[in-house]
C-alpha cells in the first residue's frame, strides 16, 4: 500500500485515453488455471496444504505469498493477517485518521460485496484462514499478471483497446467509492497478459463516512452494475459480510450507494444516457 503521496486512481483514469516486467503478484508456476466452482475454490483456499511461503516486500503490510496444494491442484495465494487499530493514526506525510483500521476482514468483505455486484470477475476471492499461528484473509493469486497500474504508467504502455480499458476502470472507480478505500493505490490494480484488470487489497476500506471520498471519480457507469447497485439490499449485505463488517459499516456502504446512484441518475439527466452509461 502507498500513502497519500501516491497518485490516485482518478488521476490514472484521466490519463488512460491518452497514450499514455512482471508484477509482484505474478502468476503461479502452473500456466493453466484450474476450472473450479466458487465452492471448490473456497475449499481449496481453506484446506489445501501450504507447501511454500515467502513474505512479500510490497506495501506497508507485507503480505505472504503462499503456494498451496491439495495433492491434485497446486496454486498460489496471498495471505494477509493485518489487524491494526488506533484511535488516531498519524501518517508520515502529516495527515491523521481517527478510528483507524487496517484489517484483513475488509478483504473478505470486499470480495463478498463485489460478488453481489457482479464484479467478482475483477476482484479475486478472499476467505478467512488460520496459517502459521495467525488468522487472516487468504486470497486467490491472480494468474498471468503482466504488471500493476503503477508500473504500466511508469513504462508508458498504452492499453491496446482504450474503450474496453476505460470501461473496466470506470467499474473499479465506482467500486472504490462505494467501499471508501482510503488507500486505492496503483499497485493494487493488476493487469494480466490479456489486459484484464483485477483490483486487490481492501484492508483500509469500509470507513463509516456516508459521503464519497472522491465524488469526481463518478463520471460513467456500467449499466449492469448500476442496476445491481439499485437492487442492493442492506439485509443481504449484512448477511453476506457477517463477521467482516459491522452494522455501522454496512449502513455507510448503503448511504454511499445512494449517493452514487443519485449522481449517475443526475449525470444521465444532464448529459444523456449514451454519454454516461455503457
Amino acid at each position: 500500500m502507498f500513502d497519500r503521496r501516491t497518485r490516485s486512481l482518478s488521476i490514472a483514469v484521466l490519463m488512460l485515453s491518452c497514450c499514455l516486467g512482471a508484477g509482484v503478484l505474478a502468476a503461479s508456476d502452473n500456466p493453466s488455471e484450474p476450472k473450479l466452482t466458487d465452492e471448490q475454490m473456497a475449499d481449496f483456499l481453506l484446506h489445501a496444504k501450504v507447501i511454500k511461503s515467502k513474505q512479500t516486500s510490497k506495501g506497508v503490510t507485507s503480505p505472504w505469498h503462499l503456494t498451496l496444494s491439495d495433492g491434485t491442484i497446486t496454486h498460489d495465494a496471498i495471505f494477509q493477517p493485518i489487524d491494526e487499530r488506533a484511535n488516531v493514526k498519524q501518517f508520515d506525510d502529516g495527515h491523521s485518521e481517527i478510528n483507524f483500521k487496517d484489517n484483513y476482514k475488509f478483504d473478505i468483505a470486499g470480495y463478498q460485496l463485489a460478488k453481489m455486484l457482479g464484479l467478482d470477475n475483477m476482484i479475486p476471492m478472499y476467505v478467512e484462514r488460520k496459517w502459521d499461528g495467525k488468522t487472516g484473509a487468504i486470497g486467490w493469486w491472480v494468474p498471468n499478471v503482466k504488471f500493476d497500474e503503477g508500473q504500466r504508467l511508469k513504462e508508458k504502455v498504452a492499453a491496446p483497446n482504450p474503450d474496453d480499458w476505460n470501461h473496466q476502470m470506470y467499474k473499479i472507480r465506482v467500486f472504490d467509492q462505494l467501499i471508501y478505500d482510503t488507500d486505492p493505490n496503483l499497485t493494487n490494480v493488476l493487469i494480466t497478459d490479456d489486459w484484464k484488470i483485477w483490483r486487490i487489497d481492501f484492508t483500509r476500506a469500509f470507513r463509516v463516512y456516508k459521503k464519497l471520498r472522491n465524488p469526481e471519480d463518478i463520471t460513467m457507469c456500467d449499466k449492469a452494475l448500476l442496476d445491481k447497485l439499485k437492487k442492493l439490499d442492506e439485509d443481504e449485505v449484512l448477511d453476506a459480510t457477517k463477521g467482516s463488517l459491522s452494522k455501522g459499516e454496512v449502513k455507510a456502504v448503503m448511504a454511499r450507494r445512494d449517493v452514487i446512484v443519485d449522481m449517475v441518475d443526475k449525470l444521465v439527466a444532464e448529459k444523456g444516457a449514451a454519454n454516461v452509461l455503457y
